[in-house]
């Protein structure tokens, strides 16, 4: 199996509704919201494709001047879809084949957010974890809810698809989310810089909003020039050659005996009891009081 294909096996959901909602909330402004809510918004193939596919259609609408991601339910997005989700669906976009192809593909997905002319805000509560981490950091602006918790507990069982942290999150804070899974709240992520504010959970939609329309009252063209600057200096400094470095660590990291022993354990007693055997010596995610539903969608 690729990592990117969780448990092989049947489908657990073919999508009777749709996986995202877009509405427009304010004029010039478009919001997205991934709607998986019972699956804490678990990142499948159809749910990646559905997002990106939309941006690419607001980016071409002149209607439409900045756009919105958010997640129904309880969570952003709690991670890739690991239980069986991703069983029957392609990739949603073409990426070449070979050693590395799922780290390459998603960081590329995400990646493209930044190529994209209009600037995108990922406005994030509850879990925002591993793949849900990846969105929420490809996009412009991040605000998040003060009780919001971003991390990325697959480092303890595997390397990371996209290396933002040392990027977003300085070098001693990014080393120890690395090398031990470890989660930080929506108050830390904006002191350490990753997002841009934090909000009460309550008041996130609305403070959002504020900012989407004061991005509004800005000519367009001067907009999306000024996006273009701040990413032009970020690539040159290096970060894009680093994400794109990093996804071939990922790749060595699917080879590691921890990641066979991992996946021995999913084959013996199930992707939940893994989970929960990864998790345990921390007491957080799935064994917290807080844990995500079910387990059995997420990393």
């Amino acid at each position: 199996m690729s990592y990117g294909d969780g448990p092989a096996g049947t489908p657990v959901e073919q999508p009777d509704r749709p996986v995202i909602l877009v509405d427009e909330p304010s004029p010039g402004v478009r919001r997205i919201t991934m709607n998986r809510p019972e699956k804490h918004n678990a990142l499948f193939h159809p749910l990646r494709g559905a997002i990106l596919e939309a941006l690419v259609a607001h980016d071409r609408d002149a209607d439409v001047r900045v756009t919105i991601i958010r997640g129904a339910g309880p969570s952003f997005s709690a991670g890739y879809d690991l239980g069986g989700g991703n069983v029957g669906h392609e990739y949603p976009y073409y990426t070449p084949g070979g050693e590395g192809q799922w780290p390459r593909h998603v960081t590329e997905g995400w990646m493209s957010i930044w190529d994209l002319a209009k600037p995108v805000i990922a406005q994030v509560h509850g879990y925002c974890l591993a793949g849900g981490s990846e969105l929420a950091t490809g996009c412009d602006l991040v605000y998040v809810a003060e009780d919001a918790s971003m991390g990325y507990p697959a480092v303890r069982f595997g390397v990371p698809d996209m290396h933002f942290h040392a990027w977003f999150l300085g070098m001693r804070r990014a080393m120890e989310m690395m090398l031990t899974g470890d989660s930080i709240t929506g108050l830390e992520a904006v002191e350490l810089g990753w997002a841009n504010a934090a909000f009460p959970a309550e008041d996130l939609d609305e403070a959002v909003l504020d900012v989407a329309r004061r991005i509004c009252e800005i000519p367009a063209e001067l907009v999306q020039l000024n996006k273009r600057a701040v990413h032009r200096q970020m690539e040159h400094m290096g970060l894009r050659t680093g994400l794109r470095a990093g996804t071939e660590l990922c790749a060595l990291g699917v080879h590691t005996e921890a990641m066979g022993e991992f996946l021995s354990s999913i084959r013996s007693g199930g992707l939940t009891e893994a989970l929960q055997q990864r998790d345990e010596p921390f007491g957080d995610y799935r064994t917290g009081h807080q844990a995500p539903g079910d387990g059995d969608t997420r990393d």
